[in-house]
């Protein structure tokens, strides 16, 4: 494998895993947090993970402005 591949392929699964895991902290979902946290799968969790929390996500923000 070309290593600028697996480079960006670190990268994108880094970015992923630090914002579903952040979204999973600030939610209070520790079974989530849990296994993101464990499992790496190229991002596809945390992107699903973030896609169907993001109304409950906005809701939180809401109340705390």
């Amino acid at each position: 494998m070309n290593p600028w591949t697996l480079t960006l392929i670190i990268a994108w699964s880094f970015a992923w895993k630090g914002w579903a895991l952040w979204r999973a902290a600030r939610l209070k979902h520790l079974g989530w947090y849990i296994f993101l946290l464990i499992f790496n799968l190229v991002g596809i969790p945390e992107i699903i993970y973030i896609a169907v929390t993001n109304k409950k996500y906005s809701e939180l923000n809401s109340n705390i402005k």
